[in-house]
Order: structure tokens, then sequence, then C-alpha cells
């Protein structure tokens, strides 16, 4: 997939549909991505009444510019009738929990292709976040990936990982398989999601901030979170700064002149720079464009 058809996204905010009160703010939140969330947050015997609250709470919550995702449960049973509710023109894509390979991905794209259709969408509109949870997933990482032209991101669900690899949700045991996703997520053309570190103390936002910015040197495009609070440190550490798109601007700006001048490096600010790195700079500064142009969309 190409950069321009990727999403722009820092910041992704768990809510649960059922629990009005954060519903009603979500759109006031400042996610790039509300994930409306019938898995994990639902107690089994509330997931049928929750489903049923996707259309109207993705209109709401949408209602600031955040592009609206919904995080569908794995059992096949529950996932195709999830699928059959959530599928609608609020709804940008799903989070596909404990996907275990790529035909199983694209099985239930084939029934987001039904849906589409009945409601007379155009095919391709709900975009895909597989979620790598299990050791069975973890060596096809690679093919998840690139299962499915729906594929927007993909992510690590570290606690599920974890629990199914008998390991400690810790960052020092997670991050080799987070680097994993980050490869495998790159190599197919879309975003890594995730964090390398853990979000559990929110309240210290400066610690949230400091690990964003790490995990965006890792090579994650953004980080999810389950507070509000978390929200403007994963903005802030995911995003390009004001003195990066100034480098990034110098850096661009002196290699087109050398160009022009038949060379292929020139020295910028005490650093050499070659193809490689102005590629960098051109990256960070349609990024930061498209980060802009998100923020200017009326809500």
């Amino acid at each position: 997939m190409s950069p321009a058809a990727l999403p722009a996204w820092r910041s992704l905010l768990y809510v649960p549909v059922n629990v009005e009160a954060y519903v009603a703010k979500a759109h006031r939140r400042g996610a790039d991505a509300i994930i409306l969330d019938l898995e994990d947050s639902i107690a089994v015997g509330d997931k049928c009444a929750a489903r049923h609250l996707v259309p109207d709470a993705a209109r709401r919550a949408g209602a600031g510019g955040a592009d609206i995702l919904v995080r569908i449960n794995r059992p096949l049973e529950l996932a195709v009738a999830d699928i059959a509710a959530a599928v609608g023109p609020d709804v940008y894509g799903f989070l596909l929990p404990k996907i275990d390979s790529a035909s199983h991905l694209r099985l239930l794209a084939e029934v987001i292709d039904t849906r589409e259709a009945e409601l007379g969408l155009p095919s391709g509109h709900t975009r895909l976040v597989p979620m790598v949870e299990t050791a069975a997933a973890f060596p096809r990482m690679h093919e998840i990936a690139a299962a499915h032209p729906r594929n927007v991101a993909m992510s690590l669900g570290g606690e599920d990982f974890a629990l199914a690899t008998e390991s400690e949700p810790a960052p020092d045991v997670l991050l080799y398989p987070k680097q994993q996703v980050v490869i495998a997520a790159r190599a197919a053309g879309i975003l890594p999601i995730g964090l390398i570190g853990t979000v559990a103390e929110y309240q210290d936002t400066d610690a949230v901030r400091e690990i964003a910015r790490r995990s965006r040197r890792f090579g994650f495009a953004a980080g999810s979170g389950i507070h509000p609070m978390v929200v403007p440190a994963l903005n802030e550490g995911f995003g390009p700064s004001a003195d990066e798109c100034a480098s990034a601007r110098r850096i661009v700006e002196a290699f087109a002149a050398a160009e022009k001048a038949g060379r292929g490096s020139v020295e910028v600010d005490g650093r050499m720079v070659d193809i490689p790195v102005v590629e960098r700079a051109r990256a960070l500064l349609t990024r930061a464009e498209r980060l802009a142009a998100r923020q200017a969309v009326p809500s």
C-alpha cells in the first residue's frame, strides 16, 4: 500500500462501546483514532447488545475527525455478527484480535466484502488492523501483514501474546516480538502500531511521552492507550517536532542544491547527508504535512 493511502495516526484510544459517558466524550479527546471495543472490555452477556451500539457511537465519536475503528471478537460466530452490525459509513476499519494466519484474515475480509455490498458501500471501504496475539501466529506475521489490500496496520497484543507464550508482559521480554512486528508491517507497506514499554502508569505523562519517542525510534508509527490522559503524550511522542521538521527542510533544500551542482552528498549541520538521509527527511516532512492536514479538519 502506498504511504498516501495509509492513515495518519499517532494515537489510538480504546473506548468501551457500551459506556455512554466515554463514548459521549470520545470526539473531544484528541486521538487520531478511536477504537470502539467489542472484545475484552465487554462482558460476555453484553456483547449482543453492545454490537448494535456501534453505528450511533461511531457517528458521535468521529465528530472530531478521528478515524473510527472497531475491535471485534475472535470466535468466528461472534466475529461474523460483529461485522454484520458494525460495517458502515462511519466505521473506518476493524481491529482483528488473535489472527492466526493469512487465510483467517482473508476469511473475515470475505465476510466484510459481502456486508459492504449489502449496504452499498464502496468495496474496500473497511480497513483492517490484524493483531498478532498467539504463538502460532508469530512466525506467520509477514504473511498476515501482506494478506489483504484492506490491511493498513498491524500490532502485537502484548498481554495475550505473553499469556500464549507463558512469559511476562514486560518491556524487555516483548522487545523482540515487537521489533518483528515493525519489520513485518514495514515490509508489507503498512503501519506498525505499538509501544516499546508500558503505559500502565498513565498519569505519568512524561514517561508516556518518552516511551512514545523511543517506540518511534524503533519504527513504530503510533501507540494505543486505554485512558484519555495518554493521548497528548502519544501525539507529541509520535509526531515530528518543530525542530525535526526544520532540520528536515534544511536537509532537503541542501541536497537539492547539491544535486544541481552534480554532487551526491552534502554536509548539513555538521552531518554528511546522502540519499538515505534525505529520504528519511522527506518522509518526515510528508508525515508532518499529513498530520497537519488532519488537525486542520473542522470538527
